[in-house]
């Protein structure tokens, strides 16, 4: 594809899923003038009525992604779960696909994932995967251990604490993982892009803050309070993951950083990211448009931090189901600096992610102490 192809009028960039991470992308295709079609198994997708085209199907189905696919000129993903036979189909009917089919089968399995860091030795727990619960009757690894499905696992969900010997009849009865458990400092996050050409850019680390019930991230932090050299082990480490996948478009890699400060790869996911949201405000490219950028072959933007920011998630209250409602919306508006996304999701569940509010200034330290302000007020219920 030419530079510039994107800028014809014939060109559609299809997107696989239609949540938020879409809908985020859609804004910054819009600035370029990108028209956009969306496939997502949700009538209501958050995507739905930003994109030029929607088609309310179901991306696992072969026949749905490989005919949405036939009608655009590239195809990118919002969320790993996809159907790759038919990427891996469209592709040799030549169409791009980014990420490429192959990359999205290693992400969609934990296995595959793990034993491609065993391969390139990039540092990562310790690790062995078993078929089934009965594999475990000889599991003579450290406890606690980490159990985690081999598929479909996302957010917290298809992941096991396995505290001792006894607990081991508790575990999946699945293809997984089990992993060392890490005794983790912190968790932080760097997302890297590299484009057709090769050019690889990253940005500088952020930390998560995770809200232990959910499992979810409560607080991202940017600049991350991590050493130097820490951030330095870091960054080429997720150099080195992109590089060695060939991967076009933006990977997110999540990482711990354990009580000796080694940096160790968790797990990665190749698309926009919840820990690039506070790129929008934060640095002078967004993770959209970086993502974008590197579809469409052209150079890299400048992934600079303009100021510090910190990015709460709004996540559904725990005791509500039903019809969203913003409480102390106006009061979080007055505070200097925060700025709010939602997400156009009609509904609202516990711990459901419904928005984000990125908080800018000058001091992190101060950001912090407003993201935790405004986690309290904008509580998200429903009717």
């Amino acid at each position: 594809m030419s530079h510039s192809s994107f800028t014809q009028k014939s060109f559609i960039l299809g997107i696989l899923g239609g949540g938020q991470l879409g809908r985020m992308l859609i804004q910054k295709a819009i600035d370029f003038n990108i028209r956009t079609a969306v496939m997502d198994p949700d009538p209501d997708a958050p995507s739905k009525n930003l994109s030029d085209k929607f088609i309310n199907s179901d991306f696992r189905n072969f026949d749905a992604v490989y005919s949405f696919g036939k009608t655009v000129s590239m195809v990118t993903v919002e969320i790993e779960h996809v159907n790759t036979d038919a990427l891996q189909q469209l592709e040799s009917d030549g169409i791009p696909v980014y990420p490429q089919s192959n990359i999205l089968k290693l992400v969609q399995d934990k296995g595959l994932q793990k034993q491609f860091y065993r391969i390139n030795k990039i540092p990562t727990a310790a690790f062995r995967c078993i078929d089934k619960k009965e594999d475990l009757q000889h599991y003579d690894g450290p406890f606690p251990a980490i159990q985690k499905l081999r598929k479909e696992g996302y957010d917290g969900k298809g992941v096991k604490k396995i505290q001792s010997k006894e607990d081991l009849k508790n575990a999946f009865d699945s293809p997984s993982v089990m992993e060392e458990c890490v005794e983790i400092e912190k968790e932080i996050s760097i997302i890297v892009s590299r484009n057709n050409d090769g050019a690889i850019s990253h940005y500088p680390a952020v930390e998560m803050q995770f809200n232990p019930e959910a499992n979810l991230v409560e607080y991202l932090i940017s600049p991350a309070f991590i050493s130097a050299q820490q951030e330095e082990d870091a960054i080429l480490t997720a150099k080195n993951i992109i590089d060695k996948l060939k991967l076009t478009g933006i990977l997110a890699v999540e990482m711990f950083i354990n009580k000796r400060g080694d940096v160790l790869v968790n797990e990665i996911a190749p698309r926009p990211h919840n820990s690039g949201h506070h790129t929008i405000e934060g640095n002078t490219t967004s993770q959209y448009e970086q993502h974008l950028r590197a579809l469409l072959n052209l150079p890299p933007g400048d992934t600079s931090i303009i100021q510090p920011s910190v990015m709460v998630n709004l996540l559904g209250e725990k005791d509500f189901n039903g019809e969203a409602v913003y409480e102390n919306i106006e009061e979080v508006m007055q505070i200097p600096g925060a700025h709010i996304h939602l997400y156009g999701k009609k509904t609202t569940k516990p711990f459901r992610k419904m928005g984000h509010v990125t908080i800018t200034g000058t001091d992190p330290a101060e950001a912090l102490r407003k993201a935790k302000i405004i986690k309290e007020k904008l509580r998200v219920v429903s009717r």
